[in-house]
């Protein structure tokens, strides 16, 4: 045999080799905004489902933090060539809901992909949160977080506190504390929108917005600058004035000073979990969001962060049919219970919930259950959460505000009231641009 047909045979043996499936393999683009740890976590689910079987390949790219890819995947979608999936954070859920065209509602993706879908599988505080008034759930529950208080046990220890405070007077006491035993940062914040305001609100239950929060129309307006939250806000002024909240910066920027062992107590994600349990060099704790005692009713309930996935329009049936198959994946009890046991995000399905309390998790891990709870209390429509447009830009401005009131330039009622005369203005502007949206 010559060279030339030794080639062709080897090469016909190879084709050969190739299944039908593996040449007609879809590919299905996800893009995310897990970085560290959590960006293990999501290559990690994808190349598992990837493996389960053969048809479809999800590629996970990702795409910077919640704000950065969803503004790429806006400029993408007008540019005609869109992921598949789009992972959003839930101040987005607002923008994507008025996004007419460019999403394609999760229920309307299971049927096309001819997979069983059941939408009361899902936690109601999770599934709530995305679903239209319709009834209609518009995007798949994936990394759903609540705010907790994280603390470090030996620092509090050496500081003398012997419990965990549970309440704002009881912060400030075991800061002092933490501060007279020689701890430069005794207590910080991350997202100090999501869990000095937004979260705050719906433990009291009072309300963050009028209109149920933005549940009831986008005619909604803010109204966080009650006696109340300037209470709040005065006492955590203070508190840095005397060295005792140390602010670190916006978004998630104080994590880092808490899993580091800088920061001694601190409010954020739950989702943090994994984190602190990868890097921490302390022993570390998980106890719910401090609240007013002498407030009636509280502690209420605490409301959604994280993303969850939505689904973009324009593409074909076949790869509609991928994304259902990846959703009915990610939903299993086991992959989903995997999930929350491994990052600190809540369960997002009633089934993984209970398999993670049989397998003994939470009593082998005090603390982790924490989330859960403070998830599923009963809502009101004051605490159901908080969905508003230019949500995003909202939040900025409270930033913005807050940083004068941490910095002694502006009163706590200062600071509040001009938050929500120029929020309002992003929630009118958001209106006038969507006053033919469904509300």
């Amino acid at each position: 045999m010559t060279s030339k047909h030794l080639a062709a045979a080897t090469l016909s043996l190879l084709l050969a080799g190739l299944s039908p499936q593996a040449q007609a393999q879809t590919e299905i683009q996800w893009w995310h905004s897990m970085g560290g740890g959590l960006g293990d976590w999501v290559t990690d689910l994808s190349k598992e489902f990837n493996a389960s079987q053969k048809d479809y390949k999800i590629v996970p790219s990702y795409k910077g933090s919640y704000d950065e890819s969803m503004t790429a995947a806006i400029a993408a979608f007008r540019a005609g060539n869109a992921p598949h999936i789009l992972q959003v954070f839930e101040v987005g859920t607002a923008t994507m809901m008025a996004s007419k065209g460019a999403i394609v509602p999760v229920g309307e993706v299971m049927k096309l992909g001819g997979a069983k879908f059941d939408a009361n599988a899902y936690v109601p505080a999770v599934s709530g949160y995305y679903t239209a008034p319709n009834g209609q759930m518009l995007s798949m529950p994936f990394n759903s977080s609540t705010t907790v208080f994280h603390f470090n046990k030996d620092a509090l220890k050496a500081a003398g506190v012997t419990t965990p405070p549970s309440t704002w007077p009881e912060v400030a006491l075991a800061a002092a504390k933490l501060k007279a035993s020689g701890h430069k940062c005794p207590f910080t914040t991350s997202w100090v929108s999501w869990t000095q305001l937004e979260s705050f609100s719906a433990w009291h239950n009072v309300e963050y917005a009028s209109k149920n929060n933005g549940f009831g129309g986008l005619d909604t307006r803010l109204a966080f600058n009650t006696p109340l939250h300037v209470r709040h806000i005065e006492n955590l002024a203070n508190m840095s004035k005397q060295g005792l909240l140390i602010y670190k910066g916006r978004g998630n920027a104080a994590d880092a000073t808490f899993v580091s062992g800088e920061c001694a107590m601190m409010t954020g994600s739950s989702g943090m979990y994994a984190n602190i349990k990868k890097n921490a060099k302390f022993a570390s704790g998980i106890a719910p969001l401090p609240y007013y005692p002498d407030v009636a009713g509280a502690p209420q309930n605490t409301v959604i962060g994280g993303a969850s996935l939505w689904v973009m329009a324009g593409k074909k049936t076949p790869e509609y049919k991928g994304v259902a198959a990846f959703f009915s994946f990610l939903a299993q009890p086991e992959v989903a219970a995997a999930s929350h046991k491994r990052t600190g995000y809540l369960p997002v399905t009633k089934a993984a919930f209970e398999l993670t309390d049989k397998s003994g998790f939470y009593k082998e891990n005090p603390g982790t259950d924490v989330a859960v709870t403070q998830m599923i209390r009963k809502t009101t429509d004051k605490s159901r959460g908080i969905r508003l447009g230019n949500f995003v830009q909202v939040r900025t401005i409270i930033d913005e505000e807050m940083e004068q009131v941490w910095g002694g330039k502006k009163s706590a009622k200062e600071g509040l009231d001009a938050a929500v005369q120029r929020g309002n203005e992003q929630l009118e502007r958001f209106q006038k641009a969507n006053a033919g949206a469904a509300k």
